[in-house]
């Protein structure tokens, strides 16, 4: 990966000085931030760090990590992940909310939708916890 090819988090800002910041270990200062980076492991095909930073009450939290990951895996395989767009961050101490449009395509299909995100801050660490979908 070249030094400065842009970020899929839409940012503006080259991925090695935005979310591969996170991806590497440091942690999400707010939920937008690791939003960001959430969507940019996707792109990227990063299960591992999408697991890491999901709240363990999440409904998608598999016991078996090899089946998760895989799972993981495959969404990210047949998805392109075209675009983020944040529309509202509402900050919070220990809770969270972020609105964004995503434009993902599915086998040539349109599969966007906007999501309102709630994060849970968790020994010190954003962590996705849930959200309502809608379609765009």
């Amino acid at each position: 990966m070249q030094f400065g090819s842009p970020c899929p988090c839409k940012s503006g800002k080259p991925y090695s000085m935005c979310c591969k910041i996170f991806h590497d270990g440091a942690k999400a200062p707010n939920a937008e931030a690791l939003m960001r980076s959430r969507f940019s492991a996707y792109a990227k095909q990063l299960p591992e760090y999408i697991m890491m930073t999901t709240h363990p009450d999440n409904h998608s939290v598999l016991k078996d990590k090899v089946a998760w990951a895989q799972q993981i895996l495959g969404f990210c395989q047949g998805t392109d992940f075209q675009n983020l767009e944040i529309l509202e961050f509402e900050d919070g101490d220990a809770v969270a909310y972020v609105t964004f449009t995503a434009q993902l395509m599915q086998g040539g299909n349109d599969a966007s939708f906007t999501e309102r995100s709630r994060f849970l801050k968790n020994k010190g660490q954003w962590l996705y916890r849930d959200g309502v979908i809608s379609p765009t």
